[in-house]
Formats: structure tokens, C-alpha cells, sequence
């Protein structure tokens, strides 16, 4: 019953895709979790690479069936233009499995997102402007359309009349907007739930007879553990669970079937958007780093602020995710620095944090105290054992698994996909 829960433990965009390719070929159902389209990242089979944004990562191999769980606010028109995407390639499609729990973003969502990030100016969150927030707000206000919601007509209409009766007054008396119509909505809404209706499923009771059978579940979570809503640098987070834990509530999956936590960090850190980033870099070491490691956001283009490695974070992430393994990713990237800095600590006025503050006023202020290990200048890409990497190196990756409270199971050495180390199974 080998349920393997796979998160980002930074602020995301760690190439989770290193770990799923160790997990990959092992694995029967491949479940999203959390979040939309809001989430990026990149699949390379071969000498072909597709991008993903609301896909699972094993819609690309037949033998495997993609989930996307109740956990996932699903905007169909955003799932369809990737569906057409990959079938225009040659993917067959037609094994993805959607959640008749997971709820719908609404275009009424995504003009809100924008609307009101406008709105917001420099106290703007930085969000994608997909209406993932919006989305997300209806869910816990209980006024959002859920994908069953889309086969019923009459129901459809009173849910999307409910939920625009409040969000209408704002457009128009607050950002001197129009006001969207309900019954064009719900006419939109309609015909978008005719080309869902095949792929909907009761997807909690097929992983739970999954698991029960014995089939490997990977549970892939969307952007990463400081992201999260309950657990990350709020308010700079996103809208949903990617610690481990929704992996659960974004399945109908229970905690006893999980047999397996993996985390992705780079061997530094990035983040995108808003809000606090202790380690952040604004001199040329950033610049170096997000040129060096191609540091661009999948879904929005945008450049990642860069930093070096942030053992506190890592610490932080273990713990809330009860982590089993790590996978260090885009370690070649540091090759030709002779010196590479490592936060261990911070301080906060004065005051030494081995562990992330609570209090977030605190994280805003917080210094990273460094210690600092002798760097390498050979080509890595070219080892398959962790013996083979220079003794720089391996006395790097030594110190971040020291510091991280979690044993590193594979490391990056590489862009390709098969430019990675294996240290130990995660799967068996």
C-alpha cells in the first residue's frame, strides 16, 4: 500500500520533476492535489518537453492514471487548452480522472483576482491572476460551484445567482466595474461541464481501492511548504495546502495509507511574488544564480528572486511535512563558486532563531547568519554515484542533510532529466 505524498519544501519551483522521474515508472495513479492553474512545471519524455499548469505530471504516460483531486480548483476552459495541446502532440488523454468534489473556477473568479490586486497596490499578495484565490474563497465562503454542480441546470443557476449577488455590488460600487450576467455565466458554465462529464469521477474511492489493492499512489503537490496557506509566510501565500497534510484532505485519501514523504529543495532557493525571503540576494551573486539555473517562472515568465540555501526553511519543512527523504535539485548550478554561503540561522534583533519564528513579523525581520563551505569547479553532470562528485561537493550535500533533519535520497546534477544521483530508494 505504498502511498508516496511528493511536495516542494521551499517556496516552490524546486523541479519536482526529478523526483517524480525516480518514482515515475513504479507508480499506478499520479494525484493532484492542490491549487490550479497557478502551478507550473515540465515534463520531458525523450527529446520532448510539455508544460504543464493543471495537469497531473502523469497525464503524459499511458500506463498510469492522472487524478486531479477534490483539493484542486479546476478551471475547465484552462484544462481543456491543455487537454487540446497534448492530444495535438499525440497524448492520448482520455485515462485523466477528475474529482466531482473539486471545485470550479468561474470567469467571474479570474476578473476578481485581477480587479482586486489592482485594487490592492503595494499591498498586493502577487498573485497569478487566475482566480485561484477567488476560487478558494467561494470554497470556504460555501457559495463555490463544485464540478457536479455543472450537469444540473437550475441548480447551476441558483449557485452561480447566489454567489455573484455579493460579488456584483463590489464590481460596481467598489472598482466601478459592470456587473456580470448569471445567466450568461451559467450558459458558459453549462456547456464547458457537457466536454467535462467524461473524465468526472468519484476519485477518492478509486485511490482508496488503490491503495487497498496494493498500487503505488503518488500524491503530487502543487507550489510548496511556504506557500502553504496554514504554514507558510502568510498573508505571501497561496490559497490552498501543498504541505503534506493536504494531501489528504485534497483526496479523501486517510493519513494511515501514507507510507512515504518526499521533499524537493534546490541546493539554494528561489521565490516568485511577494513577501519575505530571508536569504534573498540583490547584488550579482542573485543575478549569477537565476541566470545560471534558468531561474523563469513555467506558468508566468516571471524572473525568481534568488538566495542561497536556507537550512531554517529546510528544517521547518521536515517538520511539518514529517519528511522521509529529500531531493536536492540543480546542486550543478553552484559549480565554479569558491565559496558557497549556507544559512543556518537567523537573527531577529539581536536574538539567535535556529527554527523558523511564528511570528511572521518576525520572519519579515529576520537576518540570515551564515557559515560558508569551500565550493567546486568540475562538471558534475557526468556522475552516477555520489563517491564520483568532487569532495567539495559531497561535503556540501553532507552538511545540508546535517542541518536539514532529513536524509538527502537523490541529488540534481544536472538540466536533463537523467542527470541525477539515486542515494536511496523512494519507493520501496
Amino acid at each position: 500500500m505504498p502511498g508516496i505524498v511528493l511536495i516542494g519544501a521551499q517556496w516552490g519551483d524546486e523541479g519536482k520533476g526529478k523526483a517524480t522521474d525516480l518514482i515515475g515508472t513504479k507508480v499506478d495513479f499520479v494525484a493532484r492535489f492542490n491549487g490550479g492553474n497557478n502551478a507550473g512545471h515540465s515534463v520531458v519524455v525523450g527529446n520532448e518537453s510539455y508544460a504543464l499548469h493543471l495537469l497531473p505530471s502523469g497525464i503524459i504516460n499511458p500506463n498510469l492514471t492522472p487524478v486531479i483531486g477534490n483539493g484542486v480548483v479546476v478551471d475547465p476552459e484552462v484544462l481543456f487548452q491543455e487537454i487540446d495541446g497534448l492530444e495535438a502532440r499525440g497524448i492520448d488523454c482520455s485515462h485523466l480522472k477528475v474529482s466531482e468534489a473539486a471545485h470550479i473556477i468561474a470567469p467571474y473568479h479570474r476578473t476578481l483576482d485581477k480587479v482586486t490586486e489592482r485594487f490592492l497596490g503595494k499591498h498586493k499578495i502577487g498573485t497569478t491572476g487566475r482566480g485561484i484565490g477567488p476560487a478558494y474563497a467561494d470554497k470556504i465562503n460555501r457559495v463555490g460551484i463544485r464540478v457536479h454542480d455543472l450537469f444540473n441546470a437550475q441548480h447551476l443557476h441558483d449557485k452561480v445567482e447566489a454567489s455573484l449577488h455579493q460579488k456584483n455590488q463590489m464590481l460596481v460600487k467598489l472598482y466601478n466595474r459592470r456587473p456580470i450576467d448569471v445567466d450568461q455565466t451559467t450558459d458558459e458554465l453549462l456547456k464547458l461541464g457537457e466536454r467535462l462529464k467524461p473524465y468526472v469521477a468519484n476519485t477518492g474511492l478509486i485511490l482508496n481501492k488503490a491503495l487497498d489493492e496494493g498500487k503505488t499512489v503518488l500524491f503530487e503537490g502543487a507550489q510548496a511548504t511556504m506557500l502553504d496557506v496554514d504554514h507558510g509566510t502568510y498573508p505571501f501565500v497561496t490559497s490552498s495546502n501543498p504541505t503534506a497534510g493536504g494531501a489528504c484532505t485534497g483526496t479523501g485519501v486517510g493519513p494511515t495509507k501514507i507510507t512515504r514523504v518526499v521533499g524537493v529543495s534546490k541546493a539554494y532557493v528561489t521565490r516568485v511574488g511577494e513577501g519575505p525571503f530571508p536569504t534573498e540576494l540583490f547584488d550579482e551573486s542573485g543575478e549569477w544564480l537565476r541566470q545560471q539555473g534558468h531561474e523563469f517562472g513555467v506558468t508566468t515568465g516571471r524572473p525568481r528572486r534568488c538566495g542561497w540555501f536556507d537550512a531554517v526553511v529546510n528544517r521547518y519543512a521536515s517538520q511539518v511535512n514529517g519528511l522521509t527523504d529529500i531531493v536536492l535539485t540543480k546542486l550543478d548550478v553552484l559549480t565554479g563558486l569558491k565559496e558557497i554561503p549556507i544559512c543556518v540561522a537567523y537573527d531577529v534583533d539581536g536574538e539567535r532563531y535556529d527554527d523558523m519564528p511564528t511570528d511572521q513579523a518576525a520572519f519579515a525581520a529576520a537576518k540570515p547568519i551564515y557559515e560558508t563551505m569551500p565550493g567546486w569547479d568540475e562538471d558534475i553532470s557526468s556522475c552516477h554515484t555520489f563517491d564520483e562528485l568532487p569532495a567539495t561537493c559531497q561535503a556540501y550535500v553532507k552538511r545540508l542533510e546535517e542541518i536539514s533533519n532529513c536524509r538527502i535520497s537523490a541529488i540534481g546534477t544536472g538540466p536533463q532529466r537523467d542527470h541525477i544521483i539515486s542515494i536511496h530508494s523512494l519507493i520501496d
